[in-house]
């Protein structure tokens, strides 16, 4: 896939999805950084309805870290590792806390040293909260990329330096939301749909002309 293709392939998601943006919901950095450490191997439904009471309950640092473990629990038994994530929420806030004034570092490193968070959880936070152009590689982006495909990589790691790479810079920065929500309601997993994809003419998905038939969908 050349540059130009590539080009025409975010100007094209852009116009079709002019705010891209994430589907937790939060209020400040700091809701967010819970929410996508929460997020890990569950939806953002289920988040979200975990969160609606929590941050109420707590909506800041201090106020989480006094909730403890057992607290936090109570408002997220139904996602998957609650216990787990509650632990590594608690520790996180104490952090927080004791080094960083309650705030959330805008700094990779500084990030990924807080429980529960890796590469991926630090880009979302760093291109959500504070606009940096980032990109963090989850099952969709990673399903897109290799797909129509925009950077092929046999790693999480391999696809997310592919797109830095290739991703045009002025579509870097909204790069991460409109993949992810591309794939998460056109481009999915099992029943892509083809026939309503704005790519169309610009995919090179071998398996895209049957299934915009099966979804009987006109490309």
């Amino acid at each position: 896939m050349n540059k130009a293709k590539r080009e025409a392939i975010f100007a094209r998601l852009q116009e079709a999805i002019p705010e891209p943006t994430t589907e937790l919901l939060y209020d400040t950095p700091f809701q967010l950084l819970i929410a996508v450490i929460l997020s890990a191997q569950a939806t953002d439904v289920s988040v979200n309805k975990g969160t609606r009471t929590l941050f109420l309950a707590a909506p800041d640092a201090a106020a989480m870290a006094k909730l403890g473990i057992e607290g936090v629990s109570r408002h997220i038994r139904h996602i998957g590792l609650f216990n787990s994530k509650a632990k590594n929420v608690v520790a996180t806030c104490e952090i927080l806390l004791r080094d960083y004034g309650g705030e959330v570092p805008r700094d990779r490193k500084a990030l990924e040293a807080l429980p529960g968070v890796g590469r991926k959880t630090a880009n979302v936070v760093l291109n959500t909260a504070f606009g940096e152009p980032t990109l963090a590689v989850d099952t969709h982006i990673f399903r897109l990329a290799n797909r129509i495909p925009l950077a092929k990589g046999k790693t999480v790691r391999a696809v997310e330096d592919g797109l830095m790479k290739h991703i045009p810079k002025a579509y870097l920065k909204d790069a991460h939301h409109l993949l992810i929500l591309h794939g998460r309601y056109v481009c999915t997993a099992r029943k892509p749909r083809c026939g309503a994809c704005v790519l169309f003419d610009l995919c090179e998905f071998k398996g895209r002309f049957a299934a915009a038939e099966e979804g009987g969908e006109a490309p």
